[in-house]
């Protein structure tokens, strides 16, 4: 087996898509509302901002759009509704139908990420207990 230089794997991922990419290969799997008011920003520059917020790490409340012309929750729920209506899988699956089609589904060096796993129900309680400030107040007055 060759061995890999350090360079070979490690492209870094999209922290920006073009328009021109966008519309090729992401528009088509990102639902768009039938009702409702028109937009006044394209799904392309979400997607950006929504980007951005992966690679960058920030909390969505610190998402600071050009010039105002979305308010960051608005961001979200796009992101939000993307996530819950399926488009991000369908357009992931399709990704890697579209790569293995073309060999280039490189699976060994696949990394797994469960940082954003809600934590379970029923997990063992601590041993300090907790302390509800507001109650404590209430008795203060």
């Amino acid at each position: 087996m060759a061995t890999k230089t350090k360079g070979d794997h490690q492209k870094k991922l999209p922290v920006k898509v073009s328009e021109r990419n966008f519309n090729r290969y992401i528009k088509r799997y990102l639902r768009t509302p039938v009702k409702g008011r028109l937009q006044k920003i394209s799904n392309y520059k979400i997607f950006n901002y929504i980007l951005y917020v992966l690679h960058a790490g920030i909390q969505w409340k610190q998402l600071k759009p050009y010039k105002r012309e979305i308010h960051w929750s608005n961001v979200y729920k796009r992101h939000n509704r993307w996530s819950k209506d399926g488009s991000y899988r369908k357009l992931f699956e399709s990704s890697v139908l579209v790569l293995d089609r073309k060999g280039m589904l490189d699976l060994s060096i696949l990394h797994g990420d469960g940082t954003n796993i809600v934590a379970k129900k029923g997990a063992r309680k601590s041993d300090t207990q907790d302390t509800n400030t507001r109650r404590e107040r209430k008795h203060l007055r």
